[in-house]
């Protein structure tokens, strides 16, 4: 590790591999022999065209993507698919399903609303989302367009550990904080998508990952940027597209190349998040905010219960080069960030400093 440089445990935009970010500091001014950084070419130049379809190919390499699969690079960052996908596929019943396990889950329900009828399947606000709804839970309706959730919460701190089963209705799963962690089999989903800057790029760049055919329904009043069908028929490329950004992720993808593919990234979450999980449950001071068949492998949620040592604690774990630690107001206490670019040293550093917090408080 970088002596300069500290742990940074943030929800995003988080931390990217050091590699990534030495390799395009190399590059920043004259990329491969072009004269010009990334930052000043043409989207529409060879040389960049090359980064743009070897970074779709890796993506789709390293995530198994079928052929018969999209993959867009857009600009509405993962808050304007909470538009875009009603927006698109909203018109074919008119009714659509929702669950509700966090905040940007609630927040992509309420934006449906304005669209159509929205069925809740699932509301986890009973708890202060402490929990994942069971499949036998998940009300469903049969005539939805769509099935909408989040498949990881970064607030609370809690993750989806199945695939919800819908019959015909086409899933749609927002990734955003814990894309490439796992391997996933995108063919059960209608669309994937997931904003860059948690597990692969800076911020400004918003993956969407569709199945051929769901797109092309739109409602009429749909802008046309937010029509999916423009932008597959464009490759993305209906205006400027977020080229660094595009090409950032594919330096991304090149180091989880490196390090195992999306299974080396799984291992590595595992050791990180039982290690850091390990660690809290041992804790007489730290009490865990998500149940333990929800615990999510991205976002550690922890609290000593008093607000001023909540506070002590960040404090001093930012003197310690552990930065970024605290939770969200909707929850308090502390968040750890653990995503694929924190290096599992980090984790055991902020679990020597828990234990050695705890002893002096």
């Amino acid at each position: 590790m970088n002596h300069s440089r500290v742990y940074n445990f943030s929800p995003g935009p988080s931390m990217l591999p050091l590699s990534a970010l030495e390799r395009a500091g190399s590059e920043i001014t004259n990329y491969r022999g072009s004269g010009m950084s990334v930052m000043e070419m043409s989207h529409r130049s060879k040389v960049f065209l090359d980064i743009f379809q070897e970074t779709q190919g890796k993506l789709r390499r390293l995530m198994n993507i079928p052929e018969d699969y999209h993959i867009l690079f857009l600009q509405t960052g993962a808050s304007g698919q909470f538009s875009m996908i009603p927006l698109n596929l909203i018109g074919k019943t008119g009714k659509a399903d929702y669950a509700v396990t966090g905040n940007f889950s609630s927040l992509a329900y309420q934006e449906a609303k304005k669209y159509g009828e929205i069925n809740l399947a699932a509301d986890t606000g009973d708890r202060n989302h402490c929990y994942i709804p069971r499949q036998a839970g998940l009300k469903l309706d049969r005539d939805a367009s769509y099935f909408y959730y989040c498949a990881n919460n970064t607030i609370y701190g809690t993750e989806w550990d199945y695939i919800p089963e819908t019959g015909d209705v086409p899933l749609v799963c927002d990734m955003s904080s814990n894309i490439l962690s796992q391997p996933v089999d995108v063919s059960k989903f209608g669309i994937i998508y997931a904003g860059a800057q948690k597990n692969m790029a800076p911020a400004g760049l918003t993956v969407v990952i569709i199945k051929d055919g769901l797109a092309g329904r739109h409602l009429p009043c749909t802008p046309l940027m937010m029509e999916y069908q423009t932008m597959i028929e464009k490759d993305s490329m209906y205006n400027t597209p977020p080229c660094w950004c595009i090409y950032m992720l594919g330096l991304t993808l090149d180091w989880v190349e490196e390090n195992g593919g999306v299974a080396g990234m799984e291992k590595l979450k595992r050791q990180r998040s039982s290690l850091l999980y390990d660690t809290l449950e041992r804790s007489r001071l730290f009490h865990l905010h998500a149940g333990k068949e929800a615990r999510s492998g991205m976002n550690v949620t922890f609290r000593t219960g008093d607000e001023a040592l909540d506070a002590k604690f960040v404090k001093e774990a930012a003197e310690a080069g552990l930065v970024n630690l605290k939770g969200h107001r909707k929850v308090g206490g502390m968040r750890a960030s653990i995503y694929n670019a924190m290096p599992l040293e980090g984790v055991e550093k902020l679990c020597d400093f828990i234990r050695a917090f705890e002893r002096t408080n």
